[in-house]
């Protein structure tokens, strides 16, 4: 699978651990930095992966900053983006299998390393339900079509 990987300072090292990992499991891995725990602005970041997410240059994307909030939140700006944060294996697989959720964005103030590998394997292998699941995600791409 392709993934785009990103991080700020504050989930540099939790990036680079899973970024090895990743590549290990046998994912092509695009990291678009930080590539140090120098301080940085999570919205560049953010807006890279969500970018090669949505146009299809990466399956999927995953994000970490202090709590997940603010990759989240950056990388939802970019229609064709759907990012949740995960805090638990529960809300990580309903987010792919409800949500079809193609980014992922994690905490490294409050998640450590056991922790999301087990949300990073379980975001990687959960298909999307479809179903009733489908016409909700297409009423989030009416919204992004939508003018203020």
């Amino acid at each position: 699978m392709k993934i785009a990987l990103g991080a700020d300072h504050a989930g540099f090292a939790l990036k680079e651990w899973l970024r090895e990992r990743l590549k290990a499991q046998g994912h092509e891995v695009l990291d678009v930095g930080t590539n140090s725990s120098e301080s940085t602005d999570y919205p560049d970041f953010a807006e890279d992966v969500a970018h090669r997410v949505a146009k299809g240059e990466s399956d999927r994307g995953l994000l970490v900053c202090s709590t997940g909030v603010g990759m989240s939140i950056a990388a939802n700006k970019v229609p064709g983006v759907r990012a949740a944060v995960g805090y638990n294996e529960d809300e990580v697989r309903l987010t792919r299998a409800h949500n079809d959720a193609n980014v992922l964005a994690l905490s490294a103030k409050y998640t450590g390393i056991e922790d999301a590998d087990k949300f990073v394997d379980v975001f990687l292998s959960t298909p999307f339900d479809g179903g009733r699941h489908e016409r909700r995600i297409g009423k989030i791409k009416k919204l992004e079509e939508t003018k203020p």
